[in-house]
């Protein structure tokens, strides 16, 4: 059973709720958001956005959903970078309600997957903060591999913080074999 599906407009208030909910979980690994950001209107504003972007064939806006069928959380391939790259970088949340069950494994599972098939990518990154253990799991049991560390590479929590950096390739077309890490 899928767990993603793309966003819609009709996932606004939905999606304000949860990320009212988890405003303090998702605070120390999330850019510092307005107050506005929380609300259905500003979560439309972020939908139009994405699926504006989605559109141009820029990035791939999921949610996540729950065995429940409610929303959990979200999954982006970002900024996909075409001609000689073939490259997106992936982006996930889940609710604290969720964590841990494996909804954020499954979901970069199911991201890879489109991503390495009906988008053809070449290769997928991603990134964690050091102390992002967690996620950094999530990473590796979906082939993941950390390649670097990048100094001050994001701005997180209201300050810019050092990440671990992720990379995994689609092999698969060059020698009949599935994902590969790099």
């Amino acid at each position: 059973m899928a767990v993603t599906r793309l966003v819609s407009a009709d996932d606004a208030a939905p999606l304000a709720r949860l990320l009212t909910e988890n405003r303090d979980y998702l605070a120390p690994w999330s850019p510092v958001q307005d107050d506005a950001y929380f609300t259905e209107e500003g979560q439309h504003q972020v939908i139009v956005r994405q699926l504006a972007a989605y559109e141009r064939g820029a990035m791939l806006p999921l949610l996540i959903f729950g065995g429940d069928g409610e929303i959990a959380g979200s999954i982006n391939l970002n900024s996909i970078i075409r001609g000689a790259f073939q490259n997106a970088s992936v982006g996930y949340w889940v609710s604290q309600a969720r964590a841990g069950h494996g909804l954020a494994g499954a979901a970069v599972a199911e991201a890879v997957k489109t991503a390495f098939g009906e988008l053809g990518l070449h290769r997928l990154d991603a990134s964690t903060l050091l102390h992002n253990t967690p996620s950094q799991r999530v990473l590796a049991r979906n082939g993941f591999r950390p390649f670097g560390v990048a100094e001050s590479y994001l701005k997180i929590a209201g300050r810019w913080q050092d990440h671990i950096l992720f990379s995994l390739l689609n092999q698969s077309a060059e020698n009949g074999h599935g994902p590969t890490a790099l």
